[in-house]
C-alpha cells in the first residue's frame, strides 16, 4: 500500500467587526463557503465557539503527494489572509 499525507492547517482568527456570535458565524459561513468551493478540503471551526471576535479554524486535506498537500494548504492560507473581515493571528501547518 502506498503512503499518503494528511495536512492540517490550524488558523487563529480575529474578527474585529463582529459584535455578536451571529455576526461571527455569518463571517465564518462566507469564508468556509469560499474555501470549500475552491479547494478540495474540509474546513471547520474547532475552538473558541463561544467567543464573538475570535475563532480557530481547522483545514485539512489528504493526498499521496505531500507537495500537493502543502500547495493546497498554502493557497487556502493565502485566500483566508486576503479576507478583509478576518485577521490571521496565528497559524500552524502539520503533516501526518
Amino acid at each position: 500500500m502506498k503512503g499518503f499525507t494528511l495536512g492540517l492547517c490550524t488558523l487563529e482568527l480575529h474578527i474585529p467587526q463582529s459584535h455578536s456570535l451571529k455576526e461571527k458565524r455569518q463571517v465564518l459561513r462566507g469564508i468556509k463557503s469560499k474555501i470549500k468551493n475552491r479547494f478540495n478540503v474540509v474546513i471547520a471551526e474547532v475552538d473558541a465557539l463561544d467567543r464573538w471576535q475570535y475563532t480557530v479554524l481547522g483545514v485539512t486535506t489528504l493526498s499521496n503527494d505531500q507537495t500537493m498537500v502543502n500547495s493546497v494548504l498554502d493557497q487556502v492560507f493565502t485566500q483566508i489572509a486576503a479576507c478583509p473581515e478576518a485577521e490571521i493571528v496565528k497559524h500552524r501547518l502539520e503533516f501526518f
